[in-house]
């Protein structure tokens, strides 16, 4: 059986990447694919503890996250595929053109 720790180090080193992702680049489809990558961190270390501890607790919760992930998905990709059409690109510097 794997140890809990090699899981939490796993789960650790998918979120530092996530957040090296989303904090380097400007293309917002690349800044939303690192946040599921955080997202997905957090629920290998949730699932990781609730087996050790052997509960279900966290499980649940990851389900939750997931669903959650998913409809966060689906929007963030309308709103880029809105400006996409209407900037003819994904870049996140594009939106300071929209104040006023």
């Amino acid at each position: 059986m794997i140890p809990l720790s090699w899981y939490m180090a796993l789960a650790a080193v998918l979120f530092c990447i996530g957040v090296y992702g989303f904090l380097s680049r400007r293309n917002m489809i690349m800044m939303l694919l690192s946040l599921e990558l955080m997202l997905n961190g957090v629920n290998l270390n949730l699932v990781a503890m609730s087996r050790a501890m052997e509960r279900v607790d966290g499980h649940i919760f990851t389900l939750f996250i997931i669903t959650v992930a998913a409809a966060e998905a689906a929007i963030g990709l309308g709103l880029a595929i809105c400006l996409f059409r209407a900037r003819r690109t994904v870049a996140i510097d594009a939106l300071n053109q929209l104040k006023g």
